[in-house]
């Protein structure tokens, strides 16, 4: 019998496992995906070998992936899930962005533009009681300003010319723009200085290569230990941590990872009146065996989807009906700028600069190589370009109305994909209770019933789509002034690539699904840890190190609720970047 069973290594289960770890609990974790051991012999920078939902290693399936298909989920017509399955989970093909949330999103906040957020489904804890915990996170990763070339270069080189200020704070307080705050090591050596193959490999060469390939995991510098690649995803950095906290931490105990563990059930019992989880069933997908496991606390870190999946799936109750609801994603789309010089569209990190919109969303540049930049072009809501626009076909800032770009145009613009700057559009999304994951009517798969996810733009709050065109225009505005002689919005598709908020913390027992501490509402001794404990969409930025931070506090809640001991984050942070200085003179005592 362990302390602790969590479901899942990505981004919130590796954290949450090695805190617990860290502090002398028994921790099983639980993967229902492979373990990815060594990566510069299992993976490739080939990209329909990495990104094929059916068959690349990073699909959502099995181990032995030429042998069987991906685990189905019900989709929407035209709509694709980002999510993979081994350990790191989707921090594998995140960018490494680390933005802290916007402060306008968490309940202690009393500013002028207040009601331009989601009001109704703010976080039930504050913005400066989460400060400690994104600079635990932030050290342990560790969080740094991006590395940036040419093609940060030139987004700067657009704000600059539309008068947007720079911001010096990790804290989002205002219209701004600036380098990403990323969890990649910064270029030592010859990195970043030689194409080199043979001169970029570990110890001449440390941190970020500059090779472009974010998307497919990060294999960089070759030769260098695993928590020394570059790319702070789960697997290279908590995941390390995570299996040596006996070694690193006094008292640590070893965790124990299973990998190609299924966990289709949590098992419950009735303990004077309540429901209390006591263990979870897990399927082995290589053999097919079932194994029971108990604990004293479970935490579940499946993402977004599968969460609710396995907790309807369970028979747990949902007196509120908000179990999978909320299923929220920043309605992303992208605006390319193509340009006559050269800037650097696939080299470097995928994404080095943003710009913050308080109450609106975020940009930011997103270089992608050229199989992945053509389906970024290539998948759209509005039709294509020029041909059909499907009764959207908006317009804007941009060339034309949007749309996918297709034959012709697309050999054109993807003639040197060195000369486009690609630019991501992340909106506030408001929580939408009709956009959800319930359980499907198409047959079980071996794993037990299957997801169906209903997700339409059709749901979109007039809000959130107004939010979408501004920063679509802002977007625009930006290439053209850094100089684009065309600018392409794409009217991006349901593919949701930042999902939040399934099984949400709140602070109206009517539409959240967890407490402030992370536990379930009517399960005692279960606690989610991943994106789907998420409040909302953060105002617009990236999700994972406030997943992350969250995931840290919530390892607190579990220790000394459960397990007797004490916190050991600091509640008052000497180091925030939110000193009487900034707040008095941007924030004007929004916060106080």
């Amino acid at each position: 019998m362990a302390d602790v069973i969590v479901v899942g290594s990505g981004g919130g289960g590796t954290v949450v496992s090695k805190e617990l770890a860290g502090r002398g609990l028994d921790v099983l974790v639980l993967e229902g995906g492979p373990f990815y051991r060594d990566p510069e012999t299992q993976w490739s920078r080939y990209e329909n070998d990495c990104n094929n939902p059916a068959d690349g290693y990073f699909r959502f399936g099995a181990a032995d992936r030429f042998e069987h298909p991906p685990w189905f989920r019900e989709l929407p017509q035209y709509s694709f899930v980002f999510q993979l399955a081994g350990t790191g989970g989707t921090t594998q093909h995140y960018f490494g962005n680390s933005p802290r949330a916007m402060p306008g999103v968490f309940s202690d906040y009393t500013g002028a533009d207040s009601d331009a957020y989601d009001v109704a489904h703010r976080f039930p804890l504050g913005y400066r009681e989460l400060i400690p915990y994104y600079e635990w996170v932030e050290a342990t990763l560790p969080v740094q300003t991006a590395a940036v070339g040419t093609k940060e270069a030139v987004f700067f080189r657009g704000c600059e010319r539309l008068g947007l200020p720079v911001n010096a704070t990790k804290d989002i307080l205002r219209d701004s723009f600036r380098p990403q705050e990323n969890a990649i090591l910064q270029p030592g050596g010859t990195a970043g200085r030689t194409d080199d193959d043979a001169r970029l490999r570990y110890p001449e060469a440390t941190g970020c290569t500059f090779c472009g390939y974010c998307f497919q995991g990060c294999l960089e510098p070759r030769r260098a230990p695993r928590n020394l690649k570059a790319k702070r995803q789960a697997d290279n950095s908590y995941l390390p941590m995570m299996l040596t906290a006996d070694l690193w931490a006094p008292g640590g105990r070893r965790v124990t990872l299973v990998p190609n563990a299924f966990v289709t059930q949590v098992l419950t019992e009735q303990q004077g009146g309540s429901t209390v989880a006591r263990g979870v069933r897990w399927r082995d997908t290589q053999t097919g065996e079932q194994h029971e496991e108990t604990a004293s606390v479970v935490v579940l870190s499946a993402g977004c989807t599968e969460n609710p999946r396995l907790w309807l799936n369970s028979g747990l109750p949902d007196p509120n009906d908000w179990v999978g609801r909320g299923y929220t994603d920043h309605a992303i789309d992208w605006v390319i700028g193509v340009f006559d010089e050269y800037t650097g569209n696939s080299r470097g990190p995928s994404s080095a600069a943003r710009a913050d919109y308080p109450g609106r969303g975020s940009i930011q540049q997103s270089g992608l190589p050229p199989a992945l930049q053509a389906l970024a072009m290539g998948l759209s809501a509005s039709g294509v370009r020029g041909d059909y626009d499907n009764g959207r076909g908006f317009t804007g800032s941009w060339d034309g109305k949007s749309g996918r770009v297709m034959g012709a145009e697309l050999k054109d613009v993807l003639s040197d994909v060195d000369n486009l700057l690609s630019i991501l559009v992340l909106t506030d999304d408001d929580v939408e209770p009709d956009n959800r994951v319930i359980r499907s009517a198409f047959p079980p798969d071996e794993n037990g019933p299957i997801p169906k996810v209903e997700f339409e733009y059709r749901d979109r709050t007039a809000r959130t789509q107004r939010n979408r065109e501004f920063l679509c225009d802002q977007a625009a505005r930006i290439a053209r002034a850094a100089g684009a002689t065309r600018v392409l919005r794409i009217d991006f598709p349901s593919v949701p690539l930042h999902v939040h908020s399934t099984m949400r913390m709140g602070t109206d027992p009517a539409d959240s699904v967890l407490k402030d501490n992370a536990e379930a509402r009517w399960v005692d001794r279960l606690f989610v840890a991943d994106n789907s404990a998420l409040a909302n969409s953060l105002g617009g930025p990236n999700p994972t190190l406030t997943t992350q931070a969250l995931a840290t506090r919530t390892a607190e809640n579990i220790v000394t609720t459960y397990f007797g001991g004490d916190r050991w984050v600091r509640t008052e942070s000497p180091v925030s970047s939110l000193d009487d200085r900034v707040t008095r003179g941007v924030l004007g005592g929004a916060l106080e």
